[in-house]
């Protein structure tokens, strides 16, 4: 089971790296045309708020409720329960949905307020932000659906499709800003339409793979269907939950309006970056944990349950140690070198770095909450995360009071980090609490041995970081030099690690010690 856990995280985590290189391909080429400004602050807000709703309906609350329960049908139920079930769930999903989105469109003057209140002094900008969020709003119903397949296939062990599948989005974003911008009288607006394409391109993607696992949904749509309600008993509480950390979102972004023009866009960067390790790996151990938690939940298997979070919590604090104080360390130099071309200015390198530098505090916060959140789901317990979620929101309130004067954008992303933080402390001692997880021997002498690698690590980057002056070198000296730097701080680490005694078998399902 170690083997095939770990072969699919390397799996899911490899196709999702190809992804988000993609994205920071999209990324450079988008600060290269755009720049940072009003009109790249409109589309960040245009495409955040249909990804808002994505998280929470699509990746968010649902796969949390229907996960579960797809798996427990599939160790349980037979072949016509369990596509009886996907059918209805889709129907239902595909009409809630289908109005959200109408509604969407309808009311996007008061979303554009509600997420970007500031916006409202730049009448320019607010009525950008409208046109383009009435383009982008569609994609919220495609994408969903996306997820929808997404999961099933997931379940199924069919992991790589997924995965695979947000390079299309990225494909179509680089698309619209090389080709099709220069068409359109507001070259950025080129963007929003890429956004909708890519969600109807993901959809079509995914569905011959589940034609051909036997599983194509064929909508129906019943008030009284036994599973569709389960999901619905689960996802109540898990929505709410969900609805709680993107509601921090929200306010950030909401605040950041306020702050001087590009702020928005500061946030965006940074944040795109710290996220590159979190879906590479946090969001990549999560996907591959949640269904074989679940079907050890389902089998009453709760050895391999406890054994298969251990081994998870301790990949985490392996990988996600390091990245954190890499993208701390490396921060100037990591955004000089992606995106300090043509419109993306040396202010807006510095500004950027100060948010990622506070984003990075948190990463192994938010990859521990993807991790320990799956030991909740997979118990079909959603109500625990959502109490502790709450308690993180109001966290993440009071801290973006406190430091968005001192720091200004940075605050917010420091909020954020501090709030993350607090989340995983909580859901770690809800698990502890209720009795479902006992650590296994051996954590005392891994995480020394972390330590120990991760400082010989940063003492080697705080010092060869600090021999350049990055923004005024080339474009290939600082590629090559970023380069080495990261090989070698990666050398360090894993080297510094067996140096101080740690072996594969410390990160095995058979064996922790």
């Amino acid at each position: 089971m170690s083997k095939k856990l770990f072969k699919s995280t390397v799996l899911v985590g490899g196709l999702t790296f190809v992804s988000r290189i993609l994205g920071f391909i999209r990324d450079v080429v988008i600060a290269s045309v755009f720049g940072v400004g009003a009109s790249t602050d409109a589309f960040f807000i245009a495409f955040k708020i249909p990804n808002f709703m994505r998280r929470l309906f699509a990746e968010g609350a649902f796969s949390q409720a229907f996960t579960p329960i797809l798996s427990e049908y599939k160790t349980k139920r037979n072949k016509v329960e369990i596509q009886h079930l996907v059918d209805h769930v889709a129907g239902h999903l595909g009409s809630i949905l289908s109005l959200i989105t109408i509604i969407g469109i309808l009311i996007a003057p008061l979303l554009v307020l509600i997420f970007a209140p500031g916006f409202i002094q730049h009448q320019e900008k607010f009525d950008l932000t409208i046109m383009m969020l009435k383009i982008t709003f569609p994609y919220l119903l495609f994408v969903a659906l996306t997820a929808f397949a997404g999961a099933i296939l997931n379940t199924y062990g069919r992991f790589a499709v997924p995965a695979l599948t947000p390079v299309l989005m990225n494909l179509c974003l680089i698309g619209a800003a090389l080709w099709f911008a220069p068409y359109f009288e507001q070259p950025v607006v080129a963007l929003a339409y890429g956004v909708f394409v890519s969600g109807i391109v993901q959809l079509l993607f995914q569905l011959p793979f589940l034609y051909r696992l036997g599983l194509l949904p064929i909508p129906r749509f019943s008030r009284h269907d036994e599973g569709v309600k389960r999901v619905y008993r689960l996802m109540i509480p898990a929505l709410f939950g969900v609805s709680v950390s993107q509601i921090n979102l929200l306010i950030d972004t909401l605040m950041a309006s306020f702050l001087v023009t590009g702020s928005i866009s500061w946030l965006y960067y940074s944040d795109r970056l710290m996220e590159f390790p979190l879906a590479i790996f946090g969001i990549a151990l999560a996907t591959v944990m949640l269904p074989d938690l679940s079907k050890s939940v389902a089998r009453g298997d709760t050895q391999n349950y406890n054994k298969t979070l251990d081994w998870a919590l301790r990949w985490v604090f392996l990988i996600a140690t390091p990245s954190m104080l890499g993208l701390i360390i490396l921060a100037t130099p990591i955004l000089t070198t992606l995106f300090y071309y043509g419109e993306f200015s040396s202010n807006d390198v510095i500004m950027s770095a100060r948010s990622l530098i506070a984003y990075a505090f948190g990463l192994l916060g938010f990859v521990l909450i993807k991790v320990l959140a799956s030991g909740f789901y997979s118990r079909q317990d959603t109500r625990t995360p959502v109490k502790i979620a709450v308690i993180a929101m109001i966290t993440n309130i009071v801290l973006n009071l406190i430091l968005i004067l001192p720091l200004a954008h940075a605050g917010l992303a420091l909020a954020t980090s501090l709030a993350a933080i607090l989340n995983a402390g909580l859901l770690y001692h809800g698990l502890r609490k209720q009795g479902v997880f006992q650590p296994q021997p051996g954590w005392r002498n891994f995480l020394l041995r972390t330590i120990l690698a991760s400082g010989c690590m940063v003492l080697l980057l705080w010092w060869g970081s600090g021999m350049f002056d990055w923004l005024n070198m080339g474009t290939l000296e600082r590629a090559l030099h970023l380069l080495g730097w990261i090989i070698a701080g990666i050398v360090v680490y894993f080297g510094s690690l067996m140096i101080f005694g740690f072996r594969l078998h410390h990160v095995s399902l058979k064996e922790n010690c």
